[in-house]
C-alpha cells in the first residue's frame, strides 16, 4: 500500500497533532491567506510577513491604529501578489520587483528594506486614509518589502542561544495555534451571550488539531513529518494579545468581547500578566520542506 507524504508518520512523543490549517500573511497585519501548502524558510513560512505598510517616517503601520487594514486582502499569483480592497482597483506588486532600498522600524529594529513605489504608496495612502477622523491629516503610506540580506534576529531571551531571524512578524517566525484552544473560547463566548469567532482574528501560521485547548502552551519542539523528512519548529513564548483579535476580519470593526473573554482565563505570568493566545515558535530544522494540512505531528512537553 503505498502512503501519500502528507500522511506520514511522525516519531512517537508526548503528544500527536496534525496539522488542521495553514496560514500566511504576506503584508503585516493585512488580511491572511489561508494555504494548501507552504515552504518552511528560516524565518517561517515563505512570504509571511515579507511586505510592511510603513508612515512617513518609516515606522510600521498595523490594525491597532488603523483596522482597515484587515480589509486588504492578498493573493498570491505566479509571478506577483494582488491586492484587494472595498471600493479599490486590484493592485498588482510583481514577486520579483523592489525599488529604492530604504531604512524602516518594526517595534525597536531598524532594518533594511525595498520600497515598493509611488503606485503601491498611493494606493495605500487612498485605503487607508479613507476612514480617518475628520479633520486628522492624511498620512503618506509606504509599502516596504523586507531585504532578504538583512538579519533579524528573535528576542534571545526567549531563544536562548539560537539565532533564530524572522522578517516583519512581531518578534518570531510562527505562531502555532491548537483548534481546541479556539473551541474553548468560543465556548466562552457563547455562554456569555456572544457570537463565536473565526479562528483568523489571531492569525496563526500553523493551526493544529488533535491535542487538548492550550497544548501548544506546553511543548516544547514540533516534529512534523513532511515529504522531505522531518521540520522541527520549537515553541519560544507565549503570544501576548493586543486589541487586533477584537477586530471582525470581514468589517474591521472593533468590539471588546473577544479581549474581555480572554481576560478572564488566559493572563499569564510568564508573560508579565499579558493576555496570551497561542505559542511563538522558530524554526529549527527543515528549511525548504513544505508543510500541509494532514501532515502528522509530534512533541514532547516541555518542564520550565
Amino acid at each position: 500500500m503505498t502512503t501519500h507524504p502528507s500522511a506520514a508518520a511522525a516519531p512517537a512523543r508526548d503528544v500527536q497533532a496534525r496539522i488542521a490549517r495553514l496560514f500566511i500573511y504576506p503584508i503585516k497585519s493585512c488580511a491572511g491567506i489561508e494555504v494548501p501548502e507552504a515552504l518552511l524558510t528560516e524565518t517561517g513560512l515563505e512570504f509571511d510577513r515579507a511586505w510592511m505598510v510603513v508612515d512617513e517616517q518609516g515606522v510600521f503601520v498595523t490594525q491597532r491604529e488603523c483596522p482597515r487594514m484587515a480589509l486588504v486582502r492578498p493573493q498570491l499569483k505566479h509571478f506577483d501578489m494582488v491586492l484587494r480592497a472595498p471600493g479599490m482597483l486590484a493592485l498588482h506588486i510583481a514577486l520579483d520587483t523592489v525599488e529604492a532600498p530604504v531604512q524602516v522600524r518594526v517595534w525597536k529594529d531598524q532594518v533594511q528594506a525595498y520600497d515598493m513605489g509611488d503606485v503601491a504608496a498611493q494606493w495605500f495612502s487612498d485605503f487607508l486614509n479613507a476612514d480617518r477622523p475628520a479633520g486628522t491629516p492624511a498620512r503618506a503610506l509606504r509599502l516596504v518589502r523586507f531585504d532578504p540580506e538583512q538579519q533579524r534576529l528573535s528576542n534571545k531571551r526567549w531563544t536562548g542561544d539560537i539565532d533564530a531571524p524572522t522578517q516583519f512578524a512581531d518578534g518570531f517566525a510562527a505562531l502555532v495555534l491548537s483548534q481546541a484552544s479556539l473551541d474553548g473560547l468560543n465556548q466562552r463566548l457563547q455562554a456569555a451571550g456572544h457570537a463565536p469567532v473565526g479562528i483568523e482574528r489571531f492569525r496563526p501560521n500553523i493551526v493544529l488539531d488533535g491535542i487538548e485547548a492550550h497544548d501548544e502552551d506546553r511543548l516544547d519542539v514540533l516534529e512534523i513529518a513532511t515529504a522531505d523528512g522531518p521540520a522541527r519548529l520549537k515553541m519560544v513564548k507565549p503570544c501576548p494579545r493586543c486589541p487586533i483579535p477584537n477586530i471582525d476580519p470581514a468589517t474591521a470593526l472593533s468590539s471588546p468581547e473577544v479581549g474581555d473573554a480572554m481576560q478572564a482565563y488566559r493572563a499569564l505570568d510568564v508573560v508579565g500578566g499579558a493576555i496570551a493566545f497561542g505559542m511563538n515558535a522558530i524554526v529549527l530544522d527543515g528549511i525548504d520542506h513544505a508543510l500541509r494540512p494532514g501532515q502528522q505531528a509530534g512533541a514532547d512537553y516541555r518542564f520550565d
